[in-house]
């Protein structure tokens, strides 16, 4: 019981079945304090060397100047955020991968150019690119947006992908990762006090870059549910009444929505996404559609429906009217190239005062990463059938998305066969969340120690097993109820053998809490 004690105070669970990589388990520590170095008299006055002074830095006659900023000093909304997820999301996809980083590789060194080794429609590609960066560097700074010519080729990826819905390639802003443009959007909105401030209506379970982003900032989290039993979809009643419950401490003027779902995994159907919007349009909410795992579906019956061609078919009246923004990112889909650090979205209805203040607001960072900008470009231009690389692009695609829906599948069945386990379709994205019983000792054991049940489960799974998952806690679930977010990255071999373990560390749990033969 001490070394969970001592475990759970000391670490984060922050992966999802790492692949390989050993968890790091990092302790907070103090200032290490030195000794003062000698001091030198001079003219009534305290003096220092030089070399001294840094180790004397912070003694004021003989007392330590207070420092300025401590727990007690520090923006308690920074001391309220918390971050359940850290952890990047690598796909090793083969050609797939090695085709992006030719394009970067191709920009960031252009002398490359001259290489047999790379591909002709590559070198296209980062010209184009060089074309429109600032002396045709990617060491320079873009426009603050973003490179012109990368946000037509996104616009371009729109209109193709919601079937000749129109994009406007100035409504189309580069991000530093999705993240960035969920924050900076958010800052637009949030604003008031006390019954006037901002509520904001997130998912449960949610990412929980939302509920950090809206502590950060003092606004009011309001949580709708999504429905377990249902496949984890979005249930308009609960819309109605998570609004109608936060109206009477709070403000609620934004709704946010994670299709595909993290960590819940579910696909939303055009019929639940078409009465979001209209729930959004009667209520005169601002939407926000968090579309980076778009390309993520494996469910046969499934589609991605973007929250944009959906409104757009719902007729002008909504059209011209809700107002939504929609992000996108390097980091999912195929590619899993999460450290360029790439994303956009793209604004609609948005008021052209406040797009010139969104402006302004990017202005302030100077300019996403160069190099995060081209690899959001190869993603939503990749090679076309008359080019070289179009063969192998398709067949690595296939098969990375393939594989990915065969092992949701391999991870749903072998989940629910386990006593006491009970996971739903994985029909997107790229994790599972599964729902866990948790014997009602091991719930009094974890309330002993301070923490959540699901965390005692996770933390002795972890060292029972060296697997690495989320605890459901960290994403937000019904009071009552438990989870574990993991997900279904490994390849099939390492996943049965995961799977397996969690399997028997359940049934050894479940044993050890409850006295089950």
């Amino acid at each position: 019981m001490y070394r969970l004690q001592s475990l759970a105070a000391r670490s984060l669970i922050a992966g999802a079945l790492d692949q390989c990589s050993p968890l790091t388990l990092t302790s907070l520590t103090g200032v290490r304090h030195k000794s003062q170095g000698p001091s030198v008299e001079k003219c009534g006055q305290m003096r220092f060397l030089t070399a001294e002074a840094k180790a004397s830095a912070g003694r004021l006659d003989g007392k330590l100047r207070e420092k300025t900023l401590t727990l007690d000093t520090l923006n308690p909304q920074v001391k309220a955020v918390e971050y359940a997820v850290r952890g990047p999301i690598v796909i090793k996809a083969g050609e797939i991968e090695r085709y992006l980083e030719e394009v970067v590789a191709l920009c960031t060194f252009p002398e490359l150019m001259d290489s047999p080794s790379f591909p002709e429609d590559a070198k296209r590609r980062a010209r184009r690119i060089l074309q429109g960066c600032g002396g045709h560097s990617l060491g320079s700074y873009s426009a603050s947006p973003g490179v012109e010519c990368i946000r037509k080729d996104i616009a371009a990826y729109i209109e193709q992908r919601d079937e000749g819905v129109p994009s406007d390639w100035e409504n189309v802003y580069l991000t530093t990762g999705a993240s960035d443009g969920i924050m900076t959007i958010l800052r637009l909105l949030v604003s008031g006090k006390d019954s006037s401030r901002t509520g904001v209506m997130i998912p449960i379970p949610q990412y929980p870059l939302y509920s950090a982003a809206i502590s950060e900032m003092d606004a009011v989290q309001v949580n709708y549910y999504l429905d377990e039993d249902n496949c984890w979809a979005l249930d308009i009643n609960e819309l109605h009444r998570s609004y109608q419950a936060a109206k009477q401490h709070c403000q609620p003027r934004v709704i946010c929505i994670i299709n595909p779902g993290n960590p819940t995994g579910q696909v939303q159907s055009k019929k639940c996404i078409e009465e979001v919007l209209h729930f959004a349009y009667e209520e005169n909410l601002f939407v926000m559609s968090d579309e980076v795992y778009q390309d993520n579906v494996y469910a046969p019956d499934c589609q991605f429906h973007s929250f944009k061609k959906v409104l757009y078919e719902m007729g002008p009246e909504y059209f011209n009217s809700v107002e939504l923004v929609s992000f996108h990112s390097t980091s999912k889909g195929y590619t899993g190239e999460c450290g360029f650090r790439g994303g956009y979205m793209e604004v609609i209805n948005m008021d052209p005062e406040v797009k010139a203040q969104l402006v302004k607001l990017l202005s302030v960072r100077l300019c996403p990463p160069l190099a995060g900008q081209a690899a959001m470009d190869v993603i939503v231009n990749p090679p076309q059938p008359e080019e070289h690389t179009f063969k192998q692009f398709h067949q690595e695609k296939s098969s990375v998305l393939g594989a990915l829906a065969e092992k949701a599948k391999l991870t749903e069945k072998i989940l629910n066969a386990v006593p006491g386990i009970k996971c739903n379709p994985v029909q997107g994205a790229m994790y599972a969340f599964p729902r866990i019983f948790i014997p009602p000792k091991a719930v009094e054991e974890a309330k002993a120690l301070g923490m959540q049940p699901d965390m005692l489960y996770c933390l002795r799974l972890l060292e029972e097993t060296g697997i690495c998952v989320v605890p459901g806690s960290g994403f937000g679930q019904k009071d009552g109820t438990y989870h574990f977010r993991m997900t279904i990255l490994p390849s099939i071999e390492k996943l049965k053998v995961l799977l397996g373990k969690v399997r028997d560390f359940h049934i050894g749990f479940l044993k050890e809490y409850s006295g089950l033969e």
